[in-house]
């Protein structure tokens, strides 16, 4: 049996999380190593799978654990990556290990606080490598409670209303999937992905069942993306939650509702996803266009942020229902760019807010003397938000709108694709507002003396950057992956 590579990876976090938990006596430096070193260990090990990766194997799941665990049902643990989990498995490693790093200051009740940091990464991790039904929605279930007490515990404002906010949205989206789960199983007997995506269940069963079956299991998902009109829940999650918990929600927990679109509505419904895929597209529109003129009116640095997601996001629905090689390509990789972005650009919102004690963009001003490189890296994750060529978001972005736009699957597919790409002139807009109104103008006496990052939080931010520049500059390194997990989806929709 070879190395169990997936299940050290995904448990290591939760290992980390019962030791930092039973550490007699531990300071809270002694905490923060403990936790580093489990968060860094599964970086290194996805790094390393990386490049062992098979790229030959099209189609053919890697590094598979698979063991009967309820054989009276059929369920499995089975783990597997392909060439759609395989980039955010280093995504979520990256960005916990970054938000171990960006949590260093937290002293208030530190050991529960990096436990539960610990345990979401691993729910995380789950959901990518699943490759059962059942498993993948055990590992969905698990991010609840640690981001509950996170925002709850460590947030700041209406903590409270906003975590249980999230709770109550995710929780009916959980309650949907898990119907949509257990009607398919009665129908096809079996919960295994990789099966159901091969045996082409939709000749098997009426179009009512499978659109009933895609909407339960969709609706779970577009509410993690979040798709228009279910995003309501983000801003405040995002706004209250503390920076190291924004990081990972914006950089991994939304992508999980695009990768579970990909790897279940369209890899074991695409006849469904076909037929609905106007409908689709034209929501990712509205959300593309209706995020980015909301966030045009914010006035709170981490609500400005947590808008462009939403307007980002619609970039990624309109990739993966475009259905189209291109496009389904450049949706995954702007999933990966955008955690990557966003993960940074919370990230350097923390450190605004911990320097000077603001958030309120027009009360901040003048900061480009007193934080020379926040300044720079702000304004390069800005300038990647907004798309600008050589970063890792014009790459993305790029192959969403060429895909989109040659895609013959929805007529009349171009027309949507150029409002689309009216989102990028409104992000431009913001954005660049944005670093004018924080870094630029006069000097405010009161931020004199503010500091600049320190080195920890250099390195932090400039190994964010440095991924950014390489993705825009090589986008090949990735792409050739995400195609492998791309092709044999193109297959089952006949294209």
């Amino acid at each position: 049996m070879s190395f169990p590579y997936l299940s050290t990876i995904i448990f290591l976090p939760v290992i980390g999380a019962i030791i930092i938990a039973l550490l007699p006596n531990a300071t809270p430096r002694r905490i923060k190593r403990t936790a580093a070193l489990f968060a860094l260990v599964p970086f290194i090990l996805s790094i390393a799978l990386f490049f062992i990766f098979d790229r030959s194997l099209i189609g053919t799941p890697q590094f598979v654990e698979q063991v009967s665990w309820i054989p009276s049902i059929g369920v499995q643990y089975f783990l597997g990556l392909d060439g759609l989990s395989l980039p955010m498995l280093i995504l979520t490693t990256m960005l916990g290990f970054i938000a171990v790093l960006v949590s260093w200051k937290i002293d208030l009740r530190a050991r529960e606080y990096f436990v539960w940091l610990l345990v979401l990464e691993t729910g995380i991790l789950g959901v990518f490598c699943s490759l059962d039904l059942i498993l993948f929605f055990l590992f969905w279930e698990v991010e609840i409670i640690p981001m509950y007490l996170l925002i709850t515990i460590w947030g700041t404002g209406r903590k409270e209303y906003s975590a249980t906010k999230f709770v109550i949205y995710t929780l009916l989206g959980s309650a949907l999937m898990l119907a949509g789960i257990l009607i398919l199983y009665s129908q096809m007997h079996t919960f295994d992905m990789v099966a159901l995506a091969a045996m082409g269940i939709e000749a098997g069963i009426s179009s009512l069942m499978a659109a009933a079956i895609f909407f339960l299991i969709f609706i779970g998902f577009a509410i993690k993306l979040p798709m228009f009109p279910f995003h309501t829940w983000l801003p405040d999650a995002h706004t209250d939650a503390p920076t190291a918990v924004s990081v990972i929600l914006a950089g991994i927990l939304i992508k999980m509702g695009g990768y579970g679109m990909l790897r279940v509505c369209v890899s074991i419904f695409p006849e469904t996803s076909q037929d609905y895929a106007p409908l689709l597209v034209t929501l990712a529109v509205i959300g593309i266009i209706y995020g980015a003129a909301v966030t045009l009116r914010q006035t709170d640095l981490k609500r400005l942020i947590a808008y462009s997601s939403i307007s980002h996001m619609g970039f990624v629905l309109l990739g993966i229902f475009a259905l189209s090689q291109v496009s389904m390509t450049g949706a995954t990789l702007q999933m990966f760019s955008h955690g990557l972005v966003t993960g940074l650009l919370f990230a350097l919102v923390g450190l605004v807010y911990e320097k000077a004690h603001e958030r309120s963009i027009p009360k901040l001003g003048g900061l480009a003397r007193r934080m020379p490189i926040i300044l720079v890296v702000f304004s390069v994750a800005g300038l990647a938000s907004l798309g600008l060529p050589g970063t890792s978001g014009f790459a993305a972005e790029f192959l969403v709108f060429l895909g989109s736009f040659n895609s013959g699957v929805v007529p009349g597919i171009e027309i949507y694709t150029i409002i689309g790409i009216l989102g990028i002139v409104l992000t431009a807009g913001y954005i660049l507002w944005m670093l004018q109104r924080v870094f630029y103008g006069p000097p405010k006496e009161e931020y004199d003396g503010v500091p600049d990052a320190n080195r920890l939080e250099m390195f932090t931010i400039f190994s964010m950057v440095a991924v950014i520049m390489l993705i825009g500059l090589y986008p090949k390194i990735l792409t050739d992956v995400i195609n492998m997990g791309i092709l044999p989806i193109l297959g089952g929709l006949g294209l």
